[in-house]
């Protein structure tokens, strides 16, 4: 337990979450942990971390895990859905959103070769719906200046840019930050992208394929000038 071993990639959205000590942050679709795990060094476990999702077991595998590293700041929400009503008790409760979505896992082929053979383009479908309603409900979460990470393992683009426009076309109160500000302030190399959205792959980077969009919440102000 003293090492936990995650693909680079993994590391690199986690850290853009921007989560730092003292802040309300969730995990939304938290699985086995290894992005909490990830958030809750991040906040030096100090604050409040939510590890959710829909899962009990894979929740069960995660809290054994928290409980070895001594994170002791997330707290664990199994949820019956996306829609679930914690979601709406605790509306603009957090400074971070962070989604994992579930994704068709096309940038993990290179460890999971024969993974590509087990998908078929229905399964796209069911799962480019399950990601706008995760989206959608997730979004009341994030309060005003608060900001909501959208993360897949994924290299297309019907679960990766289309989606997140879809979204912003839906949010009018969301705004897209460029990777490149957040990349600077919280890893402090040069970005490896010019796009206002990350994009890695095995190719160009050396990582697990992935993607990550960074979208703000406006404030009060801010919308009302909008």
């Amino acid at each position: 337990g003293l090492v936990e071993v995650q693909d680079e990639g993994s590391q690199i959205a986690a850290l853009l979450a921007d989560a730092r000590p003292g802040m309300r942050v969730v995990d939304f679709c938290a699985g086995a942990g290894g992005k909490t795990l990830a958030l809750a060094a991040e906040m030096r476990n100090q604050g409040h971390l939510v590890a959710c999702d829909v899962s009990e077991r894979r929740l069960e595998r995660a809290t054994q895990r928290l409980r070895r590293a001594g994170a002791s700041i997330v707290q664990r929400q199994p949820l019956s859905s996306a829609r679930d009503k914690w979601v709406k008790r605790h509306k603009h409760g957090f400074d971070r959103v962070f989604i994992d979505a579930p994704c068709t896992g096309t940038g993990t082929w290179r460890r999971n070769p024969d993974a590509k053979w087990r998908l078929e383009p229905k399964d796209l479908e069911e799962l480019v719906a399950v990601q706008a309603e995760i989206l959608d409900s997730a979004q009341r979460l994030v309060k005003p200046g608060g900001r909501l990470l959208y993360v897949t393992c994924s290299l297309l683009a019907e679960e990766n840019e289309q989606q997140v426009e879809r979204f912003l076309a839906a949010n009018g109160e969301f705004a897209l930050v460029p990777v490149q500000e957040v990349w600077a302030a919280t890893i402090g190399k040069e970005c490896p992208v010019e796009t206002p959205m990350l994009r890695l792959d095995p190719a160009r980077t050396g990582t697990d394929g992935f993607f990550v969009a960074i979208l703000a919440r406006r404030k009060a102000e801010e919308a009302a000038e909008g």
